[in-house]
C-alpha cells in the first residue's frame, strides 16, 4: 500500500516536472524562431532590394561622364563647341564659309554657325540620323544639303536643308540611300565641287566614283595595299589617296563638254617619302599639296603642273613632325600654315620656314579624328572626343604680313603701295585682337 501511494507520488512529481519543462522550453523556442524569423526578414530585405531602373543608371552614367569629361585650356582656344553626347569623328566647312558640320556617334548631325565662333554661347542645328549614325559628313557645293557615311548601313545618305523664315534650318533625308558597294570600312566621302560626282573610298584600295543619283561611274584599284585617306581636291578635277606605299596617288575624273563622264585618268605622283604616308590636304586653289608620313616627316608639294606633258610635281619643303598611327595634316586655303595630329596634340608650321610655329599638347582626351582650317583662314578646328576646339591660327596672320610687307617693298605704283599698308594694318590689327583677348 505504501508502496502504491509512492510510485502515485512519483509520477505525479514527473509529470509536474515534465510540464514545467515544457513550459519553460516553449517561449524560449518561440523567441527564437521569432528573431530567426526576423532576421531571414531582415535577409530577404536586403536581398530583394530593387536594382536601379533604367532611368538611375542613366543619370549615374551621365553624371560619371561628366566628372570625367576632358578640360582644355590655352590661350589661342578661340571656343569650345559642345553639343554632341558622343564621340565626334567627322568635321567639315561649308563652301560658303558661313557653317562648320559635325557628326558623332550618338546618331546626330550638328550645324554650327561660323560667325558665332567668338561668341560665348554656341548653339546649332541638329539633323537626326534615324535607326543609324553617320561617321563622315560632307557639305554639297551650294551649301543646300550634305552627304553622310552611315555606319551600320554601309551606304551613303542624303539630307536636303531646307531654310525656315526665322533663318535656321530644317533636314530631310532623301527617300533612298545609296546602294551597297564597298566591301570594306569606308575612310572618306567627298562631293566635287563641280557637283559632277561623289567619291567614297574603303581601305580594302577601293575608290568609287558616284553619280549624285547613286549609280556608280568608275572603280578605282589604288594598288597600296591600304588606303589609309582619299580625297578630292577643290577644284574638283582630282581624286587623290594614300596608304600602306610610301606616295600620294592623283588623278583626274574627266567629263565631257556636255558635262557626260567620260573617263578617271592618272594624273601624277608624289614622290619622297620613305614609308606609308597617312595623309594630306589640298590648298584652297588646288596648286599646293602637304603629306605626312610615317617616317617622321610632312611635305610642301607645288602641284600646279602640266602633267599631261609628264612634268612632275615639284617637292617645296620637307619638315620633321611627331606622328601617331592615324596622324592628320590640314593645309590652311592660303598654303602658308600646316597643321599635324599626333595622337591627342596638334602642331601648327609655317610653311615657308617648316618651323613649328605652335604647339597644343592634350587638346582631347581621344586621338584626334579630323582636323580642318576654315575657308578664311582665321581658324583651324579638330575633333577627338565630345568636343570641337576652335584655335585663332595666329600663324596665319604672322606669315600673311609677313608676305604682304615683302610686297610692299616691291609695289610699283602708290595705288598698290596703299592697298597693302591697308591690308597690313587690318591683319596686324586683327592678330593684336587676338593676342588682346587671350591675355584677358
Amino acid at each position: 500500500m505504501e508502496f502504491a501511494a509512492l510510485f502515485a507520488i512519483s509520477l505525479l512529481i514527473g509529470a509536474l516536472v515534465l510540464l514545467v519543462a515544457i513550459a519553460v522550453g516553449k517561449p524560449k523556442g518561440g523567441t527564437i524562431q521569432k528573431i530567426e524569423q526576423k532576421e531571414d526578414t531582415a535577409v530577404e530585405e536586403d536581398g530583394d532590394k530593387a536594382p536601379p531602373s533604367k532611368k538611375q543608371k542613366q543619370q549615374q552614367r551621365l553624371r560619371k561622364e561628366k566628372t570625367q569629361q576632358h578640360t582644355f585650356t590655352h590661350p589661342l582656344l578661340a571656343s569650345s563647341l559642345k553639343s554632341h553626347s558622343g564621340n565626334i569623328t567627322c568635321l567639315d566647312f561649308s563652301s560658303n564659309g558661313k557653317y562648320l558640320a559635325s557628326c558623332a556617334d550618338d546618331r546626330t548631325v550638328r550645324i554650327w554657325s561660323t560667325k558665332d565662333f567668338l561668341e560665348r554661347d554656341h548653339r546649332c542645328l541638329r539633323a537626326n540620323v534615324d535607326l543609324d549614325h553617320a561617321t563622315l559628313v560632307r557639305f554639297s557645293p551650294d551649301s543646300r544639303a550634305f552627304i553622310t557615311w552611315l555606319a551600320n548601313a554601309e551606304t551613303i545618305r542624303v539630307f536636303k536643308m531646307s531654310k525656315k523664315e526665322d533663318g535656321s534650318f530644317s533636314f530631310k533625308a532623301a527617300p533612298e540611300d545609296f546602294p551597297v558597294k564597298h566591301k570594306a570600312v569606308v575612310i572618306n566621302i567627298g562631293i566635287a565641287e563641280t557637283g559632277k560626282f561623289i567619291m567614297t573610298a574603303s581601305t580594302d584600295t577601293t575608290i568609287l566614283i558616284w553619280d549624285l543619283k547613286g549609280e556608280v561611274l568608275a572603280t578605282i584599284n589604288t594598288n597600296q595595299m591600304t588606303n589609309s585617306y582619299a580625297a578630292i581636291s577643290p577644284c574638283g578635277r582630282f581624286v587623290a589617296s594614300c596608304g600602306f606605299t610610301p606616295d600620294v596617288k592623283v588623278w583626274e575624273v574627266c567629263f565631257g563638254k556636255s558635262g557626260e563622264f567620260k573617263e578617271v585618268a592618272r594624273a601624277f605622283d608624289l614622290k619622297g617619302h620613305s614609308a606609308g604616308v597617312h595623309s594630306f590636304a589640298f590648298s584652297n586653289d588646288s596648286r599646293r599639296m602637304v603629306t605626312v608620313s610615317k617616317d617622321g616627316t610632312w611635305k610642301l608639294w607645288d602641284t600646279d603642273v602640266e602633267y599631261k606633258k609628264q612634268q612632275d610635281p615639284y617637292l617645296l619643303r620637307t619638315a620633321q613632325c611627331q606622328v601617331s598611327e592615324g596622324s592628320r595634316i590640314a593645309l590652311s586655303p592660303d598654303a602658308r600654315v600646316a597643321a599635324v595630329s599626333s595622337g591627342c596634340s596638334v602642331a601648327m608650321f609655317s610653311t615657308a620656314t617648316g618651323a613649328a610655329e605652335e604647339e597644343f599638347q592634350s587638346v582631347h582626351s581621344e586621338e584626334i579624328t579630323d582636323l580642318k582650317f576654315d575657308i578664311n583662314n582665321r581658324f583651324l578646328v579638330c575633333s577627338g572626343d565630345r568636343a570641337i576646339r576652335v584655335f585663332h591660327n595666329t600663324p596665319g596672320y604672322r606669315a600673311a604680313i609677313q608676305d604682304m610687307q615683302v610686297m610692299l617693298k616691291k609695289a610699283s605704283n602708290e595705288a598698290m603701295r596703299q592697298r597693302l599698308e591697308q591690308q597690313i594694318q587690318e591683319a596686324q590689327s586683327a592678330l593684336d585682337s587676338v593676342y588682346s583677348t587671350s591675355k584677358n
